[in-house]
């Protein structure tokens, strides 16, 4: 089962929480059955380029809700993918957005004229991706305890681990 906007503002999931607001023509906040996240920090991902990011908001997840990371579709119809994390049951912290930009690099012709390079420019603040919460049919047994448990703010790279 998908939690609704009430059942995500019932279960205090995410700080800080709000309510469904427009900024840069983008909304942000609980929608009726998902919530989408701002990004805290500026970005410009080259053509065919890749960048990680951080979210404004931290999660703290019930042992009972599982969550996955969406594209936004205006960021999609630019060409921006947001790979489709899974936040597990259990895990805390900010977290780390993998984007893509699927743009071609132009060519000479296209520069010189002025046309855009496509590139893909993301400010601070910008809603960037939706999270929609699963509802498990029972609490796990075992709740995330892994490596990005209590992740920090800001973009963290990869851990591998011997």
């Amino acid at each position: 089962m998908i939690l609704n906007g009430n059942a995500i503002r019932e279960r205090r999931i995410i700080s800080p929480f709000s309510e469904r607001t427009r900024r840069f023509g983008l909304t942000y906040g609980v929608g009726p059955a998902g919530y989408d996240v701002r990004i805290d920090q500026d970005l410009v991902i080259p053509p065919a380029g890749f960048s990680l990011a951080s979210t404004l908001e931290e999660f703290d997840m019930p042992n009972d809700v599982l969550g996955i990371v969406h594209d936004k579709s205006t960021w999609a119809r630019l060409g921006l993918a947001a790979q489709n994390t899974v936040i597990e049951p259990g895990w805390r912290g900010f977290l780390t957005l993998e984007l893509t930009n699927h743009n071609p690099p132009r060519s000479w012709w296209q520069l010189w004229r002025r046309q855009n390079d496509g590139a893909i420019v993301i400010k601070r603040g910008m809603p960037i991706v939706q999270i929609i919460f699963h509802l498990l049919d029972r609490p796990a047994e075992h709740a995330y305890s892994g490596k990005y448990q209590n992740q920090k703010r800001g973009p963290q790279p990869a851990i591998l681990e011997k």
